[in-house]
């Protein structure tokens, strides 16, 4: 739905760095008539190009008129102008049409002049042969036509290069505003429409159906002229003639398996295409004749070569026709999807800013609303009768079990939510922090800034009451370190703090916090609530959603959600007084931690800790970047002539070269026949001694054995393309299901999902034929060459320079094609890379309102990838327009010397068959170039399939001699001995020399502040890393002598960030199908899901969407447990899993898992005290080293215990959090 923004923000489309539109913007912009009729504006770029390697910045800006921001403007005022509320396919059409009618009008002006300039051709051929049979109209005739015959190449050139070049031009302007519309619809796009378009839909809408539909201009006008040509061959012909790893690596194999056979079937669809295209100029010439026979139509040197020069020429259109039905099917087809999706609903319920009235401007946030629901059946409402107001500088805490509406409310006030049925006001700016922290690809500073312009004092500030002044300094760049993808080279805690730093220098009026303090220890989350919410934020208004009760005393006010409504609102004496579920929820919390006389024991000294003190105790996290170089590194590309490396490396798979062989020697053999079947009909047209029965049967009979041999010919092709697609997919998707985790750390996911799909595809279906097109075409092109040699010797002359010059003119075009196509592949990756990462974050990014900058930023990348494309095809039109220029020149002189050479008696017949090679020469050698050319960009493809197809692996999956037992671990004993890890080969250690036991059947808690290697330890105990140096035991075996597969399948996890699967909820729990549904349903019993599900229609095939984001982060986590109880693995490990889960639910789940769990061996990681105090024993980790083990309570007795110092934190924070609360 069109939203009204776009009339009020026009100014926002005007065009960006108005002082830089001057700067290096392409010659195009400012070259001459002449200049762009020769493309001589593009001899600077390709002159740079041989003398270096081209890099982004060498690549000239577009034109204005070609600039993203441009395209979408035009193509919105003008659906204005139409006064179109939707985006149908018709109104997108319309818009497309009266945008660009006049560059319509003039493609078709030229392709119009080029028909009529090709169909030329066998006219001069007639003549030309009835001046060889001395029959001229006048003394010069032969010259006279030789010089219309160049002209009239010359013409047929100049025209469709214009054609194709203003074709492609539309067609990038169209794929430019195309791609910024869907850029600009993702930012409004509502959580319903989020159903049907999951984020690799909308990455896949840009990088493949808008592209699409941005070729279709080149074909458009081939619809109506390929049909013009044919007519006119016809009528020159009738004047002439009179007439799970595992799992999921097989559910992708599986669903390749099913893609191979469609992907067989479009090869063995071009496989027969490619012999009815190739056979049609033995096998039509040879039926015509035999018509003529039949009819009594006397075969002449005159109008055979007439003839075969005609069907020479319509050979191209004829083999285009299949190209030009697809590309229309394709753009409707795209064009269509484009359209449901840019009509997709729209978030509207946008908070409203509230009257200046005196008593409504001192509400900071008004909610009433009778049902809030994230779908529009009112029976499934998400909240029900929400009432809530909050004054300026209030602080509302929101708590309350999993699943009860929390996130929903936050979301409801960001008008994230598109049923209200009711009211939502907000007075001020919104900030927002997510549950699930989003960190955008870039650097620290960047994030924080978020757009905002540096205040240096205020940065300083923000940082320090972040906690990140000591991670600034020991990061290897301070606030200048590129983090990854996702924050993937951050901690849990370091995303959380810098998405608050990034809040807090917005400098907003209202703060919606989403239970940000889940992901860091009790320390570091008691000094970020006190130096953040208490101190940074006084004065400010903030609603916090926190299962941490300690903080709940310091708000002015509590609200407690369950089941979807606000039970209870009060300050924290006044619930604690009057509210009984507020009670059970404080005592849950009390609960879990243990009796007071433990509290006590650990409190003799004070209620708590003073600020000062919480500094002293802050210990730096030791940080996994290497100290002289960025986790995320540039897109690696090749550079330069690739030689002949990539054909080799897609010939070597499943027996390529021989087919290819084969191949080349049927295509031989076809070329061949071809000029003896030719021949023969020259010499003997025109003699007695042969019939016309003997010259057609000849003919024919050759014929049909060439047409077998193209047959022989596209089966080994098509068997070399199908084996070579299946062999490269299956070594890629080996590779990256074994790379390691340090592989994804470094590489945006953006970039795998460009090689794996645009470039993948590539290698499916178009490698093979276009290797075959360009070796064929060649060979076709010389074989012209050589007849006009042989038939009229002196165009020899004129020949071996030509030939010289077209490989230089070739040489020269490739230094710059290739780094073109290079480039225009890397950007196009950045497009996808930050298309889904803005996606991702979209929440966010609409709560501190920066879609415009977003969307500015996405302008600037679809220009980016779009100016590389455009000075790429108009390369191809600078390279193809000089060499049809010298065919001209090679037909002139080939015409020239026949009008001075005796040919002997059957000169009539030579010229004939010279002439009608002669005519198609421009059209063998360009296709022979242009096939070369797209060869050469489509290898690239190869070649950056090929980087990832050899990435360094993890350990075997399987070693067959050294297996464990199938009941292996039996008991669950794990021994530790030394261990020492580093995530790099440059970077520091983060595991320094650990070594422990743990006994079969013991609980173990691993506790230490934030970024102190706990992770890091349960990453090494899967092998997520391997170790530097020492080793782990498990029931007598080193893990690091047998298969990843073999380990990681007899351990469970419950990992720190859950995560979810496009597909149902049984697929999430069972993917394998081994259970049954009691079982399941059993299950979610266990794991406090059952009725959140029973709620749902589908039951156990209620849809999860990619990424679980129709589920709550705590519901999730649960899902994770679930998968856990089901597979009940000997050893289990809780990493943070229970982190975004209320206190009484955690408190269910830790019995469930005591239960559950009784005599297998748990190794739980806690930022939550309770959690791990009825463990067995207790792990304390800090800098990377193993401080303390011992018993739980045994540690909170010592003085200078590490977890007794967390214990304290942990539970100071109440008395802390009182003593704020009694300050307002």
């Amino acid at each position: 739905m069109e939203n009204s923004e776009d009339r009020e923000n026009g100014a926002v489309y005007e065009p960006l760095l108005d002082k830089e539109q001057n700067d290096n913007v392409t010659p195009f912009a400012k070259a001459g008539f002449f200049s762009k009729m020769s493309f001589w504006w593009l001899n600077s770029l390709m002159k740079m190009g041989k003398e270096k390697i081209l890099q982004n910045e060498d690549i000239p800006r577009l034109r204005l008129e070609e600039r993203a921001e441009t395209c979408y403007s035009k193509f919105m005022e003008q659906l204005h102008k139409e006064k179109k509320t939707t985006y149908d396919t018709y109104s997108i059409l319309s818009a497309i049409f009266y945008g660009e009618w006049r560059g319509i009008l003039i493609t078709g002006f030229f392709a119009l002049t080029k028909v009529l300039a090709l169909s030329t051709g066998p006219l001069f051929l007639s003549a030309f042969i009835a001046v060889a049979d001395g029959e001229e109209a006048f003394e010069y005739e032969g010259y006279v036509l030789a010089g219309g015959l160049f002209l009239a190449k010359c013409l047929e050139s100049l025209s469709e290069r214009q054609w194709f070049f203003r074709a492609r031009l539309i067609g990038l302007r169209i794929r430019s505003f195309l791609s910024a519309a869907i850029c600009q619809k993702q930012l409004r796009l509502s959580s319903a429409a989020k159903m049907t378009h999951s984020p690799g839909q909308i990455v896949n809408y840009v990088t493949s159906d808008a592209y699409r539909i941005g070729e279709f201009p080149y074909w458009f006008h081939q619809i109506w002229s390929t049909s013009l040509q044919l007519c006119l061959a016809l009528a020159i012909v009738y004047y002439a003639l009179y007439a799970w790893e595992k799992h999921f690596k097989k559910v992708i194999e599986e669903l390749r398996k099913e893609e191979s056979e469609w992907i067989a079937a479009v090869l063995w669809q071009k496989g027969y295409y490619m012999i009815l295209f190739w056979s049609s100029p033995v096998l039509v010439p040879a039926v015509t004749f035999w018509a003529c026979y039949f009819l009594g139509i006397p075969l002449t040197a005159s109008n055979v070569f007439m003839f075969l020069a005609s069907l020479r020429i319509v050979q191209e259109p004829i083999r285009l026709i299949p190209d030009v039905v697809g590309s229309f099917i394709q753009a409707k087809v795209s064009l269509s999807r484009i359209a449901e999706f840019l009509d997709a609903p729209e978030l509207e319920n946008k908070p409203t800013k509230q009257q200046r009235d005196n008593e409504v401007l001192e509400m900071a946030v008004f909610l009433d609303s009778r049902e809030i629901s994230w779908e529009s059946c009112t029976s499934k409402a998400t909240l029900r009768n929400i009432k809530l107001s909050v004054r300026k500088g209030e602080k509302v805490a929101i708590c309350g079990e999993v699943g009860s509406g929390k996130s929903t409310l936050l979301a409801a006030i960001l008008g994230e939510v598109p049923h209200i049925d009711g009211m939502v006001r907000v007075h001020g700016r919104m900030a927002y922090v997510s549950q699930t922290a989003w960190i955008q690809t870039g650097t620290i500073q960047e994030n924080i800034l978020f757009g905002s312009a540096l205040d240096s004092v205020k940065y300083r500030e923000v940082i320090q009451k972040c906690s990140l002044a000591k991670d600034i300094e020991m990061f290897p760049f301070g606030d200048q370190t590129q983090i990854g993808e996702r924050g993937v080279n951050l901690s849990g805690g370091q995303k959380q703090r810098i998405q608050l730093a990034r809040a807090l220098y917005q400098d907003a009026a209202v703060y919606l916090l989403d239970d940000p303090f889940s992901a860091v220890d009790a320390h570091t989350a008691m000094s970020l609530f006190n130096e953040y919410v208490m101190e940074a934020l006084s004065g400010k208004t903030v609603l916090l959603v926190t299962h941490q009760v300690d903080f709940l005393p310091a708000f002015h006010s509590i609200l407690l959600m369950s089941s979807g409504q606000i039970v209870s609102a009060g300050s924290y004496d006044q619930l604690m007084a009057s509210c009984q579920e507020f009670q059970e929820l404080v005592n849950a919390h009390n609960t879990t931690a243990g009796s007071g006389n433990q509290i006590r024991m650990v409190s003799s000294r004070t209620p708590g800790y003073l600020k000062e003190e919480i500094r002293k105790i802050y210990v730096k996290e030791q940080l996994e970047a290497s100290p002289g170089s960025q986790l995320i590194k540039q897109e690696e590309r090749e550079i330069g002539d690739s030689g002949f490396k990539p054909y080799l490396q897609y010939l070597k798979h499943n027996k390529g070269f021989l087919l290819f062989t084969l191949a080349t020697i049927s295509h031989i053999v076809f070329i061949a026949g071809q000029l003896a079947q030719n021949y023969w009909l020259a010499s003997e047209v025109n003699t007695m001694s042969v019939s016309t029965v003997e010259l057609n049967s000849v003919y024919t009979g050759i014929g049909v054995v060439l047409a077998l041999f193209l047959l022989f010919r596209s089966y080994f092709i098509v068997y070399l393309g199908c084996g070579a697609s299946n062999a490269i997919f299956s070594v890629l998707l080996k590779s990256l299901i074994r790379a390691p985790m340090s592989f994804y750390d470094s590489t945006p996911l953006g970039r795998i999902l460009s090689r794996v799909s645009s470039d993948l595809s590539i290698i499916d279906v178009d490698v093979a034929f276009q290797l075959t097109l360009a070796l064929g075409s060649t060979m076709n092109t010389y074989s012209n060459f050589l007849i006009l040699a042989f038939l009229t010797w002196p165009v020899l002359f004129v020949i071996i320079p030509m030939i010289y010059l077209t490989l230089i003119i070739q040489k020269y075009y490739y230094a710059s094609s290739n780094e073109l196509m290079r480039l225009d592949g890397t950007t196009k990756s950045t497009l996808a890379s930050h298309l889904a990462e803005s996606i991702a974050g979209v929440m966010t990014i609409r709560a501190f309102g920066q879609e415009d900058r977003f969307f500015s930023r996405s302008l600037c990348l679809i220009d980016a990838n779009a100016s590389p494309y455009f000075h790429s095809f108009s390369a191809n039109e600078w390279l193809v327009q000089r060499l049809e220029v010298l065919c001209a020149i090679v037909l002139t002189s080939s015409a020239l010397a026949i009008t001075f050479l005796d040919l002997g008696s059957s000169s009539s017949g030579f010229v004939g068959m010279a002439l009608s090679y002669g005519l198609s020469l421009n059209v063998f050698l360009v296709l022979s170039v242009q096939f070369q050319c797209s060869l050469s960009n489509l290898i690239i493809s190869v070649e950056r399939l090929e980087q990832y197809m050899h990435i360094q692996s993890e350990a075997p999956e399987v070693i067959e001699d050294s297996r464990p037992a199938p009941d292996w671990p039996s008991s669950g004993n794990v021994e530790i001995y030394d261990l020492k890890v580093r995530y790099r080969p440059d970077s520091p250690l983060v595991l320094h020399g650990i070594s422990c036991e743990i006994k079969g059947g013991h609980k173990i808690g691993i506790v230490g502040r934030t970024g102190s290697g706990k992770t890091t330890l349960i990453s090494a105990l899967f092998r997520l890393v391997e170790p530097t140096d020492g080793k782990i035991i498990v029931d007598g075996l080193d893990i690091s002598t047998i298969g990843l597969h073999d380990l990681r399948s007899h351990f469970g996890v419950i990992p720190q960030d859950p995560t979810l699967f496009g597909g149902t909820v049984r697929y999430n729990l069972d993917p394998l199908s081994e259970h049954t549904d009691e079982e399941i349903w059993e299950v979610l019993g266990k794991c406090q899901l059952r009725e959140a599900i029973q709620e749902k229609e589908k039951g156990l095939e209620s849809p999860v969407v990619q990424d679980g984001s129709n589920w709550s982060m705590g519901q999730r986590q649960l899902f994770c447990l679930g998968r856990a109880l089901l597979r009940r693995s000997r050893i289990l490990v809780l990493d943070e899993a229970t982190a975004s889960i209320d206190n009484a639910t955690d408190s269910i789940l830790q019995r469930t898992i005591r239960k559950e769990f009784a005599d297998c061996t748990v190794i739980t990681v806690a930022h939550r005290i309770p959690t791990v105090m009825d463990c067995t024993m207790v792990l304390a980790i800090s800098d990377g080293r193993l401080v303390e083990y011992d018993e739980p309570m045994k540690l909170v007795g010592k003085e200078d215990s590490l977890f007794g110092q967390l214990y304290k934190e942990y539970w100071s924070r109440t008395s802390n959090a009182s003593d704020y609360s009694e300050n307002f």
